[in-house]
């Protein structure tokens, strides 16, 4: 398990470190979720692993682009599980579970906003903000109790942040009636009636 801010650097310190004697390749990961919450000390609850949201590279016209992180490339994985034997983690503990997410396409600017650290000369981790984290919790949290709410309510957004973030969960990821239903359900909930009313 990963229970701070602290226990997300020394795993992923220990990642580069192990990239950095098995390989010549160098990554550039897009993280969020539970340790993208952690490393930025937004939350205290615990996670199992690090969500890979995409892998960066150069575009075509030499901005970063984000492509889908399935599968994971041989090297990385590897070493992530000599990493997981090392600290006793899942095998699994990083993985590209949520980088469907991409097919909606991500939240404007979120590349600008990231957290950048690099752990070594072959690993850089960019990750997700907070004001990204709202986007993709409110999305999350739309079906209801559990942990995605419980971070959507440690995150504390403010009117203008939940406005955004619910403009892009119906532009992007789903329109429909049944969808928006429950997304304005959430936000009342969430203390926010008049921002379910503008979506």
């Amino acid at each position: 398990m990963l229970k701070s801010s602290d226990d997300v650097d020394e795993r992923l310190s220990a990642l580069g470190a192990r990239l950095s004697v098995a390989t010549e390749e160098s990554f550039d990961i897009l993280v969020c979720g539970g340790s993208a919450l952690l490393f930025q000390r937004l939350t205290n609850r615990a996670t199992r692993d690090v969500d890979v949201l995409g892998l960066i590279r150069p575009g075509p016209t030499g901005a970063l682009a984000v492509e889908a992180a399935r599968p994971l490339p041989d090297a990385l994985t590897k070493a992530a599980e000599s990493v997981a034997r090392d600290y006793n983690l899942e095998p699994s503990w990083i993985n590209p579970g949520p980088t469907s997410i991409l097919d909606f396409g991500l939240p404007e600017g979120m590349l600008e906003r990231t957290v950048v650290k690099r752990f070594g000369p072959r690993l850089t981790v960019r990750f997700i903000s907070r004001l990204d984290l709202i986007h993709l919790k409110l999305d999350a949290a739309s079906e209801g109790p559990g942990k995605h709410y419980d971070d959507l309510r440690a995150l504390n957004p403010a009117k203008e942040e939940l406005r955004l973030a619910a403009r892009w969960c119906v532009k992007n990821v789903d329109s429909s009636e049944g969808y928006v239903a429950q997304l304005k359900s959430l936000l009342v909930v969430l203390g926010h009636p008049d921002v379910a009313e503008g979506i």
